[in-house]
């Protein structure tokens, strides 16, 4: 009698909980939904099947589901994962599914199992299509059944092992996609892990290989030995089979979820009226499993030659799997609902504050507002500039910085004519990651450490005889012009390259100050978040005034360059006199060389008196030339006679001015002079280009470009001012954003009622079964 009166309480309480459950799966699907796209942190468990293409992954899920939908067969066949959300209902004789919208996923349309099977299979094929082969966003399908679990199971695209042949290098690309797609999913703590192995050893750890690297103590991790009905004929002993069902923890490492892995049998063939069809329908589908399941477990206790445990009975079948994971995945749900409750509270709170900016913003969108907001952005964009040339360490240097290296990757290398680099490790703060005026000096220092360096190139006999020509009015020798057309060549084609280099280098790292500049606003708040059309006139302004100054600072260092090369003027290089004294004294050791050098020495006053160069140079060469002629006549007899001295002067003008037969001494004396004045041409293009680099690409970036920027800017407020900001597009933008945020404060406080509701029945039912 009591047991008859308990019964209707009892069949009662347990439409309660079956009601609670179902409010409470339906409580986290939404909030999966809303995690997927708002990309909101939480933590909404489910089930993530990972296997490689063989192990028979779709047909599990398939076997789980109670019905088929997915395409099933060999090769990739799921390029998106496949979210589905499903619900058990007794009074759904054919599935009932609605899928979400891609765009809208709060919007969903109730679709039949064909049409579902028609999307996935266009989503597989025009991702099979595209440059990335597969996607990370999920295709979410809702499902109520009557053979449906209470689970939320995400089904993964196959793994895939290729071959490491060249011939596979597209299939090798394609496994590495998919492995950081299922890598990704698997990184979501509050999944639970259904990892799958086709194999009868469980020494080869091949999904496991891939599970571990994210769950390396498979805490979160569910093992399934799928297809069991073709293992199990492959057993000779009874003795393999208790190792297959029961691995030695040596084999399987960790503690798994269920302490033992699960076997499974998905009876092959589809559901369908065609010739091609094994089942009639889902129901026959769903009775062949269970006939399988039961043909397993005969086969294995023959084998065995024992009845199987209770325990291991609980581990062999897909029906036994799903209650395990239904139960799991209730626990977790129940467990997480305390905690779910203060994370929405938290979003509503977020936004809640999102919806305020977003009401000022639309509100500052007048042109007043929106000029103060462009001019107060110029002076702090310079006053940004500024710190950064005077030197700031606010922004990170790993971030910001260059190395030497890195800089003369990225804005170029000081490279001479031999095509060699000097050495950055002998630069002051080669290694070292700078920005700003601290980059700018130490680019400054390479280049006078490089170019001041710079030897005179070699010069070759042929190139003085070729230098020497024919004069206009007569064809004797003239060895100063020959020094100069020598000097000024090597000079120009030496230098040249450099002050392109430097301006090139110089310019990259004024550049780099922009997005420097832009991280310092963003780090103070004084960024113009959401008006990124102005803020790239204010980023195209700046670069064209820096490509522009560098341009024009340029062009005047070459203008030193060109007259410097152009027309020698001695007084620019008379700092090595004595050195070249000296250099010419030492032909005068012998009478010989006596008689050579008057020649040359002569010849060479000769020279200069004629070549074009300064006039007032001529009186200061000239008596150095006496001095020497005379130093070299006292070694001379004095009592020569005057046939003697006419018969020297003739052998003077044969071997200087008649004669083209190079001596050595001649040669020596061009190279000397040819040295002299490399090196003063070289000392003046190094200091005027330093100077002029400093004065006219430097300094305009303090006293010229703020009067630019601002007349750029008042400029374009006057002649259009909705298309600097972009006002049209930017208020559609933000009374876009303002809607989603809307649709979202309404689905995060119905959320929030819901889990708030459901963690007072919770807590309602303790409080009972704990009287």
């Amino acid at each position: 009698m009591a047991g008859q009166e308990s019964s209707p309480e009892s069949g009662s309480k347990k439409m309660d909980e079956l009601e609670g459950q179902w409010r409470l799966y339906e409580a986290y699907n939404e909030l999966h939904g809303l995690a997927q796209e708002f990309d909101t942190p939480f933590d909404a468990p489910a089930v993530l099947v990972v296997g490689y293409q063989t192990d028979g992954k779709s047909a599990l899920v398939e076997g789980l589901m109670g019905f088929q939908f997915n395409h099933v067969g060999g090769g990739t066949k799921t390029r998106r994962p496949i979210t589905l959300h499903m619900k058990y209902n007794p009074e759904c004789d054919t599935p009932l599914c609605h899928l979400l919208s891609d765009s809208d996923p709060s919007v969903s349309h109730e679709k039949s199992l064909q049409e579902i099977q028609a999307y996935i299979e266009a989503e597989n094929m025009r991702l099979e299509k595209e440059t990335c082969q597969f996607s990370a966003k999920e295709i979410i399908i809702r499902i109520e059944y009557k053979y449906c679990p209470n689970l939320t199971i995400i089904d993964t695209p196959g793994l895939v092992a290729p071959a490491p042949s060249r011939k596979n290098r597209a299939l090798q690309a394609q496994a590495r996609a998919v492995e950081s797609l299922v890598r990704a999913k698997m990184q979501h703590r509050e999944f639970i892990i259904l990892c799958l192995e086709d194999c009868n050893d469980w020494s080869n750890a091949t999904t496991r290989r891939v599970v571990m690297q994210i769950d390396p103590e498979l805490s979160r991790t569910v093992i399934v030995a799928t297809k069991l009905d073709t293992k199990i004929p492959q057993f000779a002993r009874a003795s393999d089979v208790e190792v297959f069902l029961s691995p030695p923890a040596s084999t399987l490492d960790g503690f798994m979820l269920g302490d033992s892995p699960f076997f499974t049998s998905v009876p092959s063939g589809r559901v369908g009226f065609g010739a091609e069809s094994v089942f009639r329908s889902n129901d026959e589908f769903k009775q062949a499993i269970s006939s399988r399941e039961m043909e397993d477990l005969v086969a294995l206790e023959e084998k065995l030659g024992r009845v199987l445990s209770k325990h291991e009975r609980s581990r062999i079948g897909v029906n036994s799997l799903r209650l395990f994971l239904e139960e799991l995945l209730l626990k977790r749900y129940m467990d997480s609902v305390p905690s779910i409750i203060p994370l929405l509270e938290k979003e509503y709170r977020s936004s809640t504050r999102k919806m305020s900016e977003l009401d000022l913003q639309l509100s500052s969108l007048n042109e007043a507002k929106l000029k103060e907001k462009g001019r107060t952005f110029h002076d702090l964009f310079l006053t940004k500039l500024s710190l950064l040339l005077k030197g700031t360490v606010i922004a990170p240097p790993d971030k910001f910085g260059e190395t030497l290296q890195d800089e003369r990757v990225n804005g170029g290398a000081f490279i001479g004519s031999d095509g060699l680099q000097f050495p950055h490790k002998l630069i002051p703060n080669a290694g070292m990651r700078l920005y700003g005026g601290a980059q700018y000096h130490r680019a400054m220092a390479e280049f006078r450490f490089v170019v001041g360096g710079i030897k005179c190139p070699p010069i070759t006999r042929e190139e003085i005889v070729n230098a020497c020509g024919v004069e206009d009015i007569h064809d004797g020798t003239n060895y100063s012009r020959t020094a100069c057309v020598i000097a000024v060549a090597k000079a120009r084609d030496t230098f040249e390259p450099f002050l392109h280099q430097l301006g090139c280098r110089l310019s990259h790292i004024l550049k780099r100050l922009l997005p420097i500049a832009v991280y310092l606003l963003q780090k103070e708040g004084e960024y113009l978040s959401g008006h990124d059309v102005f803020l790239r006139r204010v980023a195209h302004a700046f670069n064209n005034f820096a490509e522009s100054t560098e341009k024009s600072c340029r062009e005047k260092c070459m203008e030193d360059l060109v007259s410097t090369t152009r027309y020698v003027t001695w007084s620019l290089h008379n700092k090595n006199r004595a050195g070249l004294r000296q250099f010419l004294d030492s032909f005068g050791g012998s009478e010989q060389s006596a008689i050579i050098g008057n020649s040359t020495s002569t010849g060479l006053s000769q020279d200069l008196s004629t070549a074009s160069v300064a006039s007032d140079n001529k009186q200061d060469v000239k008596p150095r030339t006496d001095v020497k002629l005379s130093h070299l006549a006292s070694g001379n007899d004095s009592n020569m006679s005057t046939q003697t001295t006419e018969t020297r002067l003739a052998d003077l003008l044969d071997s200087t001015l008649w004669n083209r037969r190079l001596a050595p001494s001649s040669e020596k004396i061009v190279y000397a002079l040819v040295q002299q004045i490399f090196h003063g041409i070289r000392e003046y293009f190094l200091a005027s280009t330093e100077l002029k680099f400093n004065c006219f690409l430097l300094m305009p970036v303090v006293d010229k470009l703020p009067a630019m920027l601002r007349e750029d800017l008042e400029s374009a407020f006057e002649d259009d001012l909705d298309n600097v900001f972009d006002i049209t597009n930017l208020r559609h933008s933000v009374a876009q954003d303002k809607r989603q945020t809307e649709i979202e404060l309404k689905r995060v406080q119905k959320l929030k009622e819901k889990f708030r509701y459901i963690h007072e029945q919770l807590n309602s039912q303790q409080a009972k079964f704990g009287q």
